[in-house]
C-alpha cells in the first residue's frame, strides 16, 4: 500500500490554517464584519497593496466531513505577528438568490468559532488582486453588495491623487458606509429600496459615461454566470489583450450579480470601444445560481 505524506503546511507557498473568530460586528442589515485570528497568520503578506486581495474561506457542513469553500476579500488587516487579525465583510443574504454556506455561517457566527482559510504566505505569489489600473487612470469602480468591501479596501488604499467615481449598490439605505477615499474620488451609494438587483446601477454607470437612457437587454441564456475578464484572462477564452483604440484614460473594475456585469461589458466593450486592458469584469453571483467557490 502506498501512503502520501500530507503536506506541511509551514511549507506550503500559501497559508492553509485553521482560524478563529475573534470579533464579529454588525455593521448594517446586510454586512457583518468577523475578525479571524491565528498565530499562523503572523506569515500572512502580500507584495504591494492588498487593493481586493482574495482570500477562500471553508465553512463547515454539519451534513458533511467535507466543507464548502468560498471567495471573500481581505476588508482590512489589523494587528501583526502572531496577533495579526484578518477582517472579512460578509454578506448575509442576496436577493433572489439561493441561501448559501457563506451567509449561513455568517449569521450566526460568534467569538470562538472556528473555519478554514487560504490566504497569502509572505515572499509568495497568490495572486487574487485584480485591481491594477494604469498609472493616472481615470478609475471608474462599480458593484454591488457582494463587491462593497472590495471597493472600499480599494479606495481606502489609493494614493492621496487619485480621480474617477465609484458607484456601489446595496438592498437598503441603511447599508451605507462611511469610507475614507481621496478627494478626487466621488462616491456614490445607490439603495435598491425593492427594485431589481443592477437595474439602477446600469443606469447609473451609463448615464456617468455619456449616454444616459442605454437599456439594459442581456438574456438569460447570454448570461455566463462564472463571468471573469481582466487585462490577462477571460474565463470564456477571449482574447484580451490591448487593441490600442477606445475611451483612453479610463480604467473600470466592476463586480457583482453576473447579468448586471455582462450588460455594462457589453456597453463599455462594444458600444464604447473600452481598451481591453483598461477594464476588470468579475461575476461574483448569478441571481438564482448557487455561488461556486
Amino acid at each position: 500500500m502506498t501512503v502520501t505524506a500530507t503536506p506541511d503546511p509551514a511549507v506550503l507557498p500559501m497559508l492553509v490554517t485553521d482560524v478563529e473568530v475573534v470579533s464579529v460586528e454588525r455593521l448594517s442589515p446586510t454586512f457583518v464584519r468577523v475578525g479571524l485570528g491565528s498565530p499562523a497568520l503572523a506569515d500572512f503578506g502580500v507584495d504591494g497593496p492588498r487593493y481586493d486581495q482574495r482570500i477562500k474561506m471553508v465553512f463547515p457542513d454539519p451534513a458533511s466531513e467535507r466543507g464548502h469553500m468560498r471567495t471573500y476579500t481581505i476588508r482590512d488587516v489589523r494587528g501583526s505577528g502572531e496577533q495579526t487579525t484578518l477582517v472579512v465583510d460578509m454578506v448575509l443574504h442576496l436577493e433572489g438568490d439561493l441561501v448559501g454556506p457563506g451567509s449561513t455561517w455568517a449569521s450566526t457566527a460568534s467569538p470562538g468559532d472556528r473555519i478554514e482559510v487560504v490566504a497569502p504566505r509572505r515572499g509568495f505569489p497568490f495572486g487574487g488582486i485584480e485591481f491594477a489600473p494604469p498609472p493616472g487612470a481615470e478609475l471608474l469602480l462599480v458593484g454591488d453588495e457582494t463587491a462593497v468591501p472590495a471597493i472600499c479596501t480599494v479606495l481606502e488604499q489609493l494614493p492621496a491623487d487619485a480621480g474617477g467615481t465609484a458607484f456601489l449598490e446595496v438592498p437598503v439605505a441603511a447599508d451605507v458606509q462611511d469610507v475614507r477615499h481621496p478627494a478626487g474620488v466621488d462616491v456614490v451609494w445607490l439603495a435598491r429600496e425593492g427594485e431589481e438587483v443592477g437595474a439602477g446601477l446600469h443606469d447609473a454607470v451609463v448615464a456617468h459615461l455619456g449616454v444616459p437612457g442605454a437599456i439594459l437587454e442581456v438574456a438569460s441564456d447570454e448570461v455566463d454566470p462564472d463571468l471573469w475578464e481582466t487585462p490577462s484572462y477571460s474565463s470564456s477564452g477571449e482574447d484580451v489583450g490591448s487593441d490600442g483604440v477606445g475611451v483612453v484614460g479610463t480604467y473600470a473594475w466592476i463586480a457583482g450579480e453576473s447579468t448586471m456585469v455582462t450588460g455594462l461589458r457589453r456597453h463599455l466593450v462594444n458600444e464604447l470601444a473600452f481598451d481591453r486592458s483598461h477594464v476588470a469584469f468579475m461575476g461574483y453571483w448569478r441571481r438564482g445560481v448557487a455561488m461556486r467557490s
